[in-house]
């Protein structure tokens, strides 16, 4: 590890220009395309359903801008990160110190059969999935289903559960701003196209952050261990994927397909994570995951320490 962290010490440090830049490449491009989705409602709803689909592409990389402001990555200055990270949350209807605490403990805890439930996807084992009752087994199935995972659960997430708890100060904050931009929109355009134009954008944003954050951690040939056997460098060589995307789906993901490097030293930006996984020769060994394999580990859903896999409910069954 010693070796590894003198390797990127050059790229765990936070460039100011380039942090701008990001912002700028992507926060006005996401207000531009906003105000055009309000002129394209005069015309045909079809037109800013497709806008929707980019303004999506650029709420993504705000949030991911949010994310290496948590981690204390994209500016070198806490002050510059916890503004812009708290911004950025209400735009992603994230609360960003609420958010920050958890994601900090799925850092610590990823991969770690004894610390599930801690920011990440709920998995059981094979033996614990056997063991419940016929109604734990059917929540267990539509919780892991598609459609709950990827088509309800993002949405949920962003919309329901980042509402609460109350008492969390980030999260009052969050819900107190969003009122008042609800308030000011209201007037502006009207509740009806407020919620024609910002619904669509959240839907598709949640859910690829779903998808992302799934293929990241769920694949047939990830890593668990129990707590006195989990090794931090495994979560990360292992247990976190470098997902390979096309160019132009790369840049909107913000880099976070390199998410072993980047659960390596997560104070790394984003913004030079591919310098970073180029410059480093023994990283091309990790194991890939493509566009088509990502796709194939979607009923991977059950943790088998026997073979070491994740494997799927008929894999279980015939186990």
């Amino acid at each position: 590890m010693k070796e590894f962290n003198a390797q990127v010490k050059k790229y765990a440090v936070s460039d100011t220009r380039k942090a701008v830049t990001q912002i700028c490449t992507s926060f006005i491009p996401y207000v531009a395309l906003w105000c055009l989705m309000v002129w394209s409602l005069q015309t045909h709803y079809w037109v800013t359903i497709a806008l929707s689909f980019l303004a999506a592409g650029f709420m993504v990389r705000i949030f991911i801008i949010q994310h290496d402001c948590g981690h204390g990555s994209f500016f070198s200055s806490r002050k510059a990160n916890q503004i812009v990270g708290s911004i950025f949350g209400v735009l992603t209807l994230t609360p960003y110190t609420y958010w920050k605490k958890s994601h900090s403990r799925h850092h610590a805890t990823s991969s770690d059969l004894d610390y599930r439930g801690e920011g990440d996807i709920w998995t059981l084992t094979v033996d614990e999935y056997r063991q419940r009752s016929l109604w734990g087994r059917i929540g267990y199935r539509l919780y892991r289903s598609p459609f709950v995972m990827f088509v309800v659960g993002g949405p949920f997430v962003t919309l329901i559960r980042n509402r609460f708890p109350w008492r969390e100060k980030s999260v009052m904050l969050t819900n107190l701003a969003l009122v008042v931009l609800g308030v000011v929109a209201w007037f502006i355009i009207g509740w009806k196209s407020l919620l024609m134009i910002q619904l669509p954008i959240l839907i598709i944003a949640a859910n690829i952050g779903v998808w992302l954050f799934y293929v990241q951690h769920q694949f047939a040939d990830t890593y668990w261990a129990e707590h006195d056997k989990w090794e931090f460098i495994l979560s990360g060589t292992e247990g976190a994927s470098y997902y390979k995307l096309p160019r132009i789906f790369q840049w909107f993901s913000g880099n976070i397909g390199f998410h072993h490097l980047h659960h390596l030293r997560s104070r790394i930006p984003f913004y030079h994570l591919p310098k970073a996984h180029k410059a480093l020769p023994h990283m091309e060994s990790i194991p890939v995951m493509t566009l088509w394999r990502s796709l194939q580990s979607m009923n991977k859903v059950l943790w088998d320490p026997l073979s070491g896999k994740l494997v799927s409910f008929r894999q279980a069954k015939a186990a």
